[in-house]
């Protein structure tokens, strides 16, 4: 008996949402257990759309000393044992298990 209008993806009987089409067999309804025929999806359109990021290795490889020098994440106050020199950025990564604390990479931003 169909009540509703018949919608692809929907149950014609109790008009809930029918789940996702099987590689083989029938569709049953989650809802009022009729089983369908996987022609109860016909008409559905899936549409889609695929977006790259450009890639331009001019900016990766041909840095200029300018570019170079400016930091490469936060910067604070801290002293560089190498150099003394007062500034360096930082950058974090969790090396270890997510129980223990992340590792701060610490980079002075005059001898790199």
């Amino acid at each position: 008996m169909d009540t509703f209008n018949n919608c692809p993806g929907f149950c014609p009987s109790c008009g809930s949402i029918l789940p996702p089409l099987q590689v083989k067999g029938n569709v049953m309804c989650y809802n009022c257990k009729e089983e369908y025929l996987p022609d109860v999806y016909s008409g559905e359109k899936s549409e889609f759309t695929i977006q790259f990021n450009t890639y331009d290795p001019s900016k990766v490889f041909n840095r200029t000393k300018s570019e170079s020098s400016e930091a490469d994440g936060p910067v604070v106050e801290r002293k560089c044992p190498k150099c003394n020199h007062d500034k360096m950025s930082y950058a974090t990564l969790q090396l270890r298990s997510a129980d223990e604390g992340q590792t701060v990479f610490f980079t002075c931003l005059k001898c790199k």
